[in-house]
């Protein structure tokens, strides 16, 4: 069989699909179409539906978290984060010298350069950075795409609460310190318990 153009071959497959969309009880051979028993078209912006739970929309910001430890900056593949701060002296009681600490002057986040993978998010060890939903920030300008920090700080009161702990799932880390811490020494907690029930008898 010769080889198709790659144009014909995806017209083939377009037209496959309508074939299934519009038609999706018996093909073409039934002449009225159904699309609603097919695939179903959103029409925005008349109608929205609802993002997932976990949808990647826009990053946002928790300035009070970040220490400005660039590890955000370094981990982004595409380097659209930039990051700008000072150091100022802190007056510590009863301390023999004063401490330096970091001050955020700048943080700002192209889109139109980001690909929405999540590491600086995954990156970041103090929670300053989440996902929200949000995904209706276009611009006709592609300058405006540049978010800086007052503006992803505005994106906080959109982020989704955290989803309920289950259950019946294992604790976190900090919990079990803190079970640990409170039961003393040599008392039999949890994670202990199920250590020693997985051990094969001897």
């Amino acid at each position: 069989m010769p080889q198709q153009p790659g144009l014909i071959k995806g017209l083939g497959v377009t037209f496959k699909e309508l074939n299934r969309t519009m038609f999706p009880n018996k093909g073409a051979k039934k002449l009225v179409p159904s699309p609603s028993k097919g695939a179903y078209t959103v029409h925005y912006p008349h109608e929205k539906e609802a993002p997932a739970p976990r949808a990647r929309g826009v990053i946002a910001l928790l300035e009070e978290n970040c220490t400005v430890c660039m590890l955000c900056a370094r981990e982004c593949p595409d380097w659209c984060i930039y990051i700008d701060s000072h150091k100022e002296e802190v007056v510590v009681p009863g301390a023999a010298r004063p401490r330096q600490r970091n001050v955020l002057d700048r943080f700002d986040i192209d889109f139109s350069l980001c690909m929405y993978c999540g590491i600086c998010i995954e990156a970041c060890p103090f929670d300053a950075l989440y996902w929200t939903p949000e995904f209706e920030y276009a611009e006709y300008d592609i300058r405006n795409m540049l978010h800086d920090k007052d503006r992803l700080g505005d994106w906080m009161g959109t982020v989704p609460p955290p989803p309920p702990h289950d259950p019946t799932g294992e604790p976190s880390k900090e919990e079990a310190t803190a079970a640990r811490k409170t039961a003393g020494p040599g008392t039999p907690t949890a994670a202990r318990t199920a250590a020693r029930t997985e051990e094969p008898e001897s």
